[in-house]
């Protein structure tokens, strides 16, 4: 299932299937419940201003992550998953306006195109094995990053991280599962960041070093993973720092983040 949600014409905040065409079918219950789980209503409305699908409990980030990444950026292959978080405040809808923080007085911030993961099922001590049975479903992310901020005093990735609007996700949450809109294989999936029509990453989760299974189990080591948590994955090859020269975003650009069975998550970028 396809899940969006956004606020209609009277300001009220609705949860529903994307239909494809504009238009939803609205959904009734409880997004991580099971004794009143989300359910179609036969109730057909107009999708109205977008919001990101999922509010976060909270944001755990997995940085170098590929394989290729690692490798443009001259760094070793991590031995264990690499963690980090952004704060909540962070959260950015599709079409909601990523701003340049006015702390960012030189050009540094950067895209990052990511699969994200969102957890419905309370999860400590998980294993491998059963991990991918407590993921409710995926959507996009861009792990937008302030790249002399990240650096700062050593690494500082959650300050240059975690500036207001530096996790849009989105368009859609699709639950997870072996149905036709369902993604049952997460390290299947194509993705790309496209920058003012131009494609600047395109790779595959197959390039993942610790797949999402390894990265749930790994950080539910005697630790209480909540229903709602989102877990971005890492990004592929191809970030602005890493190009020669580099290309970093300013006002006026278009970042489109794409994710194969997802859809496109777009957003604009201003300065604040």
């Amino acid at each position: 299932m396809r899940i969006v949600r956004f606020t209609d014409g009277g300001g009220q905040v609705q949860t529903v299937r994307d239909l494809g065409d504009g238009n939803a079918d609205l959904l009734q219950g409880e997004m991580f419940s099971t004794s009143n789980p989300l359910r179609p209503t036969g109730k057909r409305v107009p999708i109205g201003k977008p919001l990101a699908p999922i509010t976060p409990v909270n944001i755990f980030c997995i940085g170098l992550n590929y394989r290729e990444h690692a490798k443009e950026g001259g760094n070793p292959i991590p031995e264990a998953p690499v963690v980090f978080m952004k704060p909540t405040t962070a959260l950015a809808a599709p079409g909601q306006v990523v701003k340049i923080p006015h702390a960012c007085p030189v050009p540094e911030v950067d895209y990052e195109c990511e699969l994200a993961v969102v957890l419905g099922r309370e999860a400590r001590n998980v294993s491998e094995a059963d991990a991918l049975k407590y993921v409710y479903g995926y959507t996009a992310a861009n792990d937008v990053s302030a790249r002399r901020w990240q650096k700062n005093n050593g690494t500082q990735w959650v300050r240059g991280k975690g500036f207001d609007t530096f996790c849009p996700l989105g368009p859609a949450l699709v639950t997870a599962g072996p149905g036709a809109d369902e993604i049952a294989d997460p390290q299947t999936l194509a993705l790309k960041t496209v920058l003012n029509g131009q494609v600047m990453q395109s790779h595959t989760t197959a390039d993942m070093i610790f797949s999402v299974a390894q990265i749930i189990a790994f950080l539910s080591q005697d630790t209480t993973l909540l229903p709602g948590t989102v877990i971005l994955t890492g990004t592929p090859q191809g970030v602005g720092v890493a190009r020669k020269p580099p290309v970093f975003l300013k006002a006026g650009d278009e970042v489109v983040i794409e994710v194969e069975k997802i859809g496109r998550l777009v957003n604009r970028v201003e300065q604040a």
